[in-house]
């Protein structure tokens, strides 16, 4: 079973149960499309058993390296973008209090005010460099690694090239050429595993370890969620559910989705999930648009759009039950006038909180779910992961578009490559 549980009683009134168990054909067809990759992009599925398929060997020469790196290091630098990046900085936001390096993020954007900032700070640093990339050639990354590469062959001279992992195609490419050229350790970005989804490979995995981050155990989470996401019984599989919901509600005209945390480390899981999401479903003038929030800081800034905005939105609540012992402490003048909470710990108010927004939000129109997670694990986090992924996938199918490609994504870089006069554009 999941080590999380969907409640979507304030979902019901919106979509009932009778309409929710009317669509499981439809459902069920889309997940075997999947299972036995017949629908579109199939060539990109294979997330689908990764968890399972990656075996200890793999994991056990990841954790080496990444223990190399912990202690010949200060700061490992993981250059990509997208999915090369967000998926890493999902988990290491969630678990940043374990005793690994300082994993910094670079090849994001083109700002030239972040790269000079960076450069300067790793001037005293001990560092390493995973440069992330299928083909080498994306502008940022690429520009990134450029820069960086500099620094690293003047602070390190011949030796330069060992303080470098390139992440990679396993064949083909230039960041494969220059590796060869150039004598990098390389780990293989698989070819039928799509950017948005690669967070589970050496792509997102190796930054992951150097934080100290146990993988092993993330993996195994990932693991029994590939399991039961098989499932044809919706109260047994999650990401069916999800799917269902979520596309029921977007057929009755609510056509964003915002997931909204009550914990500011699930704030780069948002992330992630928004560019999953987005990159997914947008296609073919359809799909639901992907917001984000972190509450209750949000509730003072989006809580009133969100209260008595449009109604087009619906909700999707995560809650961690159980953070912190911490409590509030009684004060002899109570000139705050918060004695009323004294003993109370912040998990109670919190949820509270929670209780109280769900409550306001459905009463103002807009149905919500939540996804109950009793405690943060590494194990719990990889459920987390391939349960969003295995959900977008079947989503796409249920809106009959490719959920694995994401041509849109390149109009921007035409445009742009024409303006900076780049050759043969």
């Amino acid at each position: 079973m999941a080590g999380f549980r969907i409640d979507y009683q304030n979902v019901l009134p919106f979509v009932n149960q009778e309409v929710i168990s009317g669509l499981k054909d439809k459902l069920f067809s889309a997940q075997r499309e999947l299972e036995e990759k017949r629908g579109r992009g199939s060539e990109f599925t294979g997330w689908i058993n990764l968890p399972s398929r990656t075996g200890n060997e793999e994991l056990d020469k990841i954790d080496g390296l990444a223990a190399e790196i912990r202690t010949e290091a200060e700061v490992l630098v993981s250059i990509g973008i997208g999915g090369s990046y967000l998926g890493a900085k999902a988990v290491i936001s969630a678990f940043e209090d374990k005793p690994g390096v300082e994993v910094l993020f670079a090849g994001k954007n083109i700002s030239g005010i972040e790269h000079e900032r960076l450069l300067a700070y790793l001037e005293d640093k001990d560092f390493f460099i995973n440069v992330i990339s299928k083909s080498g050639t994306t502008t940022e990354p690429a520009i990134a690694f450029r820069l960086i590469k500099e620094l690293a062959k003047k602070k390190y001279g011949k030796n330069f090239n060992r303080r470098i992992i390139a992440t990679t195609d396993s064949a083909k490419g230039a960041l494969r050429r220059m590796s060869e050229e150039e004598g990098f350790r390389t780990f293989v970005i698989p070819d039928d595993v799509g950017g948005r989804f690669s967070v589970l490979t050496p792509v997102g995995l190796l930054p992951v370890a150097c934080a100290g981050i146990d993988i092993q155990s993330l993996m195994a989470g990932a693991t029994e969620a590939e399991q039961y996401a098989r499932s044809e019984n919706l109260e047994q599989n999650p990401a069916l559910l999800y799917a269902a919901i979520r596309y029921l509600l977007y057929r009755s005209g609510k056509k964003v989705e915002l997931l909204s945390s009550f914990d500011p480390r699930l704030f780069y899981l948002v992330e992630w999930w928004k560019q999953l999401f987005g990159e997914s479903e947008g296609k073919n003038s359809s799909g639901i648009f992907p917001a984000g929030c972190v509450f209750s800081t949000d509730l003072h800034s989006l809580g009133q759009y969100i209260q008595e905005g449009e109604r087009m939105l619906f909700e999707t609540f995560m809650l961690i039950e159980k953070t912190s012992s911490i409590a509030v402490t009684r004060e002899k003048s109570d000139l705050d006038g918060l004695n009323y909470l004294a003993g109370r710990t912040l998990d109670e108010i919190n949820c509270k909180a929670y209780e109280g927004t769900r409550k306001a939000h459905f009463d103002g129109g807009v149905p919500n779910l939540s996804l109950m997670i009793p405690e943060l694990t590494t194990k719990v986090f990889g459920e987390l992961l391939y349960f969003f992924e295995k959900a977008v996938a079947v989503s796409g199918y249920l809106l009959e578009v490719n959920p694995f490609d994401q041509p849109g994504v390149e109009a921007y870089k035409k445009n742009m490559f024409r303006l900076l006069e780049k050759p043969g554009n």
